[in-house]
């Protein structure tokens, strides 16, 4: 898919992802709609999958270890063909398959159940640890995280044992718009320097515009000499809707029925 169609199935996406949360009255749109450029090219411009095959075992695995931000996961595999988007109505509601995190025993496409901060990245180094030294296949393994999550020690437990085992099958990607449930990092937790961080636990670090579809393709495709990959992906909470960009209190927060107007008028401009 070129730049201009993946462009295009981000705006298709953000219009997803605010349809369901403003359905069910709940749900955590400002980190879904930080992460839309990441998880799209990702789903639509890099990955071995088959919706046709979800458990096919050459498949390129995706691990949202941010698992609140599931309305963007959601609209990302409805989007692809997952499942039918007439299911995005069922967001959150009682026995559907569209929990309000991530459950792989239910929905087609999602490979992890998520939601306990710092888990996803332990669940992708495994994966990456089994297809690279056990299996030996090219399978590759993509895990996403909030950055206010990475003050959490298992992201860095994780992070050692990926470079001890030179998973250069392994990216992981930092949402990092600076914002978090209970304010900004820095008023929560300062994080401090990420690509040194990460750099020294062995990591090859890209930092990049996370809300830019080209600069996150170019990203996934450069090569690491080896060592598993880290994108420092700068986004924007909610972007794409001028009324929940770095608004922290859209963390959690659903839109009523006018601001689901006024962003779905937004995201058609």
């Amino acid at each position: 898919m070129d730049i201009a169609s993946m462009e295009k199935t981000c705006r298709a996406v953000r219009r997803d992802i605010i349809n369901m949360t403003a359905d069910a009255a709940s749900g955590h749109p400002g980190g879904s709609l930080s992460a839309v450029e990441i998880i799209t090219t990702l789903f639509f411009g890099k990955m071995n999958i088959d919706p046709a095959n979800p458990k096919k075992a050459d498949r390129d695995r995706f691990v949202l270890s941010k698992g609140h931000a599931a309305p963007c996961y959601y609209a990302v595999l409805g989007e692809k063909g997952f499942f039918d988007k007439a299911e995005f109505k069922n967001f959150r509601q009682l026995h559907s398959f569209l929990q309000g995190h991530p459950d792989a025993k239910k929905c087609p496409g999602v490979e992890a159940s998520t939601g306990s901060l710092g888990q996803g990245i332990s669940i992708a180094v495994g994966m990456a640890l089994g297809a690279k030294k056990l299996d030996h296949s090219g399978v590759k393994v993509y895990t996403l995280l909030g950055d206010g999550e990475l003050q959490e020690g298992q992201v860095w437990e994780a992070s050692m044992a990926a470079s001890h085992y030179k998973l250069d099958n392994l990216t992981v990607i930092i949402d990092n718009n600076g914002l978090q449930i209970d304010g900004t990092n820095d008023q929560v937790m300062g994080l401090g320097d990420l690509n040194a961080k990460f750099t020294s636990f062995g990591f090859y670090v890209l930092e990049i515009d996370g809300n830019d579809v080209e600069a996150v393709s170019k990203a996934l495709d450069t090569e690491t000499d080896g060592r598993p990959k880290c994108i420092i992906a700068r986004t924007v909470k909610g972007k794409g809707v001028s009324f929940m960009e770095n608004q922290v209190g859209w963390h959690g927060k659903a839109p009523s029925e006018w601001e689901r107007q006024q962003a779905l008028k937004e995201l058609e401009d």
